[in-house]
């Protein structure tokens, strides 16, 4: 049985990546075959038959990882600083290959070239038991402009 705390305790660990730019932890916490998604409409389906803001597998989010600590990133010359907040975690059934289906509401700042940008939505994360624990295997950011134009993204939110 997963326990409430033991999905708080992940959720959190993975702002607290994201907040102090550690993608290398952070990609520790996704599967080998994972996913993040953030569509471009609020109801939008799905991510392989409609345009999305980002849609990467573990590949992609290798790469941006990588393209992030470059030491020749433009991350580099003006540092990125974020502050996540997660709130209403709840637990939404199961997905059908068995993993947990974790919603929860996200406030995010960052800050970055002297300029602070403030982000909300939806999380959905999938959530799989593996032998190493608990890991997340689909994310999903759902921003409630998602619709609106947007600014590029400095680091994963």
């Amino acid at each position: 049985m997963i326990t409430t705390e033991a999905i708080e305790t992940l959720l959190y660990r993975e702002s607290d990546c994201l907040d102090a730019g550690d993608l290398d932890a952070w990609l520790e916490l996704y599967t080998e075959d994972a996913s993040y998604w953030m569509p471009v409409e609020p109801d939008q389906p799905d991510a392989l038959n409609h345009i999305s803001l980002i849609y990467d597998d573990h590949v992609m989010m290798e790469i941006r990882r990588r393209n992030f600590v470059h030491p020749q990133a433009a991350s580099k010359d003006h540092p990125v600083r974020c502050s996540h907040l997660i709130g209403n975690v709840r637990r939404d059934g199961e997905t059908p290959r068995g993993d947990l289906i974790v919603r929860s509401n996200f406030h995010a700042l960052v800050f970055y070239r002297n300029e602070q940008r403030s982000y909300g939505g939806r999380y959905e994360h999938h959530l799989a038991l593996l032998g190493d624990g608990l890991r997340i295997r689909h994310k999903k950011v759902t921003l409630i402009n998602c619709d609106a134009p947007q600014r590029s993204l400095t680091i994963y939110l």
